[in-house]
């Protein structure tokens, strides 16, 4: 048996006394863990973490327009026509 099929097969046995053993278990009950844990800490993915920043962003920019119209009515100054 050539050195390539000796490890291939080495790889299979392994893989499947893995699979046979509580390790598979194991792995499984700690990824349901693990998945448990990152959905009570609500978490959220890149995409939308920057959507909503790109929304507040124009939110803020909004607002600081409708501020300096506000201040600028109070003075009473003319309206601009933006």
């Amino acid at each position: 048996m050539n050195r390539q099929a000796l490890l291939s097969d080495l790889q299979s046995r392994l893989l499947d006394l893995m699979r046979a053993s509580p390790a598979a278990d194991l792995e499984r009950n700690v990824k349901a863990m693990l998945g448990q844990t990152f959905q009570r800490l609500e978490l959220v993915t890149r995409d939308e973490f920057d959507l909503q920043r790109e929304l507040l962003a124009r939110a803020r920019a909004r607002l600081e327009t409708l501020e300096q119209r506000v201040a600028e009515l109070e003075r009473g100054a003319p309206p601009r026509a933006d």
